[in-house]
């Protein structure tokens, strides 16, 4: 006999609280609205409706990759980001919520003195998914943007992401080692760049170290090579008065900051913006 939604879904919590995963009420749900399709809704309405096999074969299937530490959303196969639904893959790094710290600082940005009321010209440094800069010209209807990275299969998502969320005709992506290829000059320039330490890259959380793309993680012995190179290239791509925004690792705020005044960038005092938790989280330099 079949079991009924409500029951698979009580069976997936207690396989995955027994497998050690915190948010196992919440995943097994998760799981079950991808496997059967239906809303949060539905579910709790049809409760007592059989689960069909196919359904249950892949509610099974994503349990079992749950339970080997795959995230939820890469199982789902999207990201909540700013309130948009963003597709994620291999390719990318699964967008977390620390990043909309950088999203509202570049969006204080935009609406402070010397951007207000214009169009800006906006460059996302190592894109991925585009779930910065395609949140930003959402945001910013009036701007439009180029977001570089270099793994092709990220553009691809990244285009079709922006396609998705009604902003592709006001931007490009191009294939590019940071500023590589690139011409003319930004009002912002924004990036989350790899920014943990190589050796410290196998110290992190499963869903992380053996999901996210290697590339979008390592920084290098020190984590900090990225910034290096985006502040030796930024002065020759930022417009007069322009910004560069960036996210840092919770303990890298000093390093970055005289990285990025070594590189001819202005940082002020209160350059540093933390995060909810109230961790350092991004720095905003601007070019003299």
């Amino acid at each position: 006999m079949s079991l009924s939604l409500q029951s698979a879904q009580a069976r997936a919590t207690q396989v995955l609280r027994e497998g050690g995963i915190a948010t196992a009420a919440l995943d097994a749900r998760a799981l079950l609205k991808v496997a059967t399709g239906l809303s949060l809704e539905a579910l709790i309405v049809n409760g007592r409706a059989p689960l069909s096999a196919p359904c249950e074969t892949r509610f099974d299937d994503y349990v079992a990759r749950r339970l080997a530490g795959e995230p939820v959303s890469r199982i789902r196969g999207t990201r909540e980001f700013y309130g948009r639904d963003f597709k994620i893959d291999a390719h990318t790094l699964d967008p977390r919520p620390d990043t909309e710290t950088l999203v509202t600082a570049v969006l204080d940005q935009a609406g402070s003195d010397g951007f207000r009321g214009r169009p800006l010209r906006l460059l996302d440094l190592g894109t991925g998914s585009g779930c910065i800069l395609v949140t930003l010209l959402a945001e910013l209807p009036e701007a439009v943007g180029t977001g570089t990275d270099i793994n092709p299969g990220a553009l691809e998502l990244a285009r079709d992401n922006a396609a998705a969320l009604g902003v592709a005709d006001r931007v490009q992506f191009a294939t590019a080692d940071w500023f590589e290829g690139l011409a003319g000059r930004y009002d912002i320039i924004v990036s989350n760049p790899p920014y943990i330490a190589s050796a410290e890259i196998e110290g992190l959380a499963p869903e992380v170290a053996r999901h996210d793309p290697l590339a979008a993680l390592d920084g290098g012995i020190d984590g900090l090579d990225a910034y290096r190179r985006i502040a030796a290239g930024a002065p020759r791509f930022l417009a007069p008065g322009g910004a560069l925004l960036a996210e840092i690792g919770c303990t890298q705020a000093g390093s970055v900051v005289d990285i990025f005044r070594a590189g001819g960038l202005i940082v002020a005092d209160d350059g540093v913006r933390s995060d909810l938790a109230g961790l350092p989280r991004c720095v905003c330099a601007k070019l003299s």
